[in-house]
């Protein structure tokens, strides 16, 4: 595979001057966790306690918003993540958001999203979908579309971190590894290469490796 990275250590470049903004674009893996399951508890229990939602719908609403989360990573990933700034600014902008990720993708501390970025993408996500669903229905489906984001953000420090040895494990793996190391214009979909099928912006079957 090409050398597309700085460094394949477990190691960063430094991206502020200063201390406090340093610190917050960096974080623990499992700092999602603490933030969102709590968030997803009260979703799910407001829906069934406090609105008497019937489980069933709540059920729908809940993989619904699962599954939207999938369209949403690729999505997120090919055009903001990888959006081809062209000023100095914009580049800069980039390369906070992912390009660091490039240039040192086994770096631990910034795998997954902090939560000064993912807190102000969540709020936006929550009022577009209430928007949609109402103050009711909005509970269940944003409860089910944090759950696809903490998936996506434990996988992708899974990817990079844990040693997988299921064949399904390793073919999300090879997926997103083909993506930092073989083409970063395809293989968007680190969860799942569900909407890189659908959109084309898959590798070839032959390319895959083991």
């Amino acid at each position: 595979m090409a050398k597309n990275y700085v460094s394949n250590k477990d190691e960063t470049v430094r991206m502020f001057k200063n201390d406090f903004m340093e610190a917050l674009s960096k974080v623990h893996w499992t700092v999602p966790l603490f933030v969102y399951v709590p968030v997803v508890a009260y979703a799910l229990y407001i829906s069934l306690f406090k609105f008497n939602i019937q489980i069933g719908e709540v059920a729908v609403l809940f993989f619904g918003g699962l599954f939207f989360w999938t369209f949403s990573e690729y999505m997120l990933h090919k055009y903001l993540f990888h959006f081809p700034a062209k000023s100095e600014f914009g580049k800069k902008i980039t390369f906070i958001f992912h390009g660091v990720h490039h240039d040192y993708p086994n770096d631990s501390k910034r795998l997954v999203m902090p939560p000064s970025a993912s807190i102000p993408l969540a709020v936006i996500f929550f009022i577009i979908f209430r928007l949609v669903f109402g103050s009711v229905l909005v509970y269940p489906f944003f409860g089910g579309f944090i759950v696809g984001y903490l998936f996506y953000d434990i996988t992708h420090y899974a990817i990079h971190h844990f040693n997988m040895h299921s064949k399904f494990w390793l073919a999300i793996k090879n997926h997103h590894m083909l993506h930092h190391y073989q083409d970063p214009k395809l293989g968007f979909g680190v969860s799942s290469p569900l909407w890189d099928k659908i959109l084309g912006t898959a590798f070839e079957e032959k390319k895959q490796t083991n």
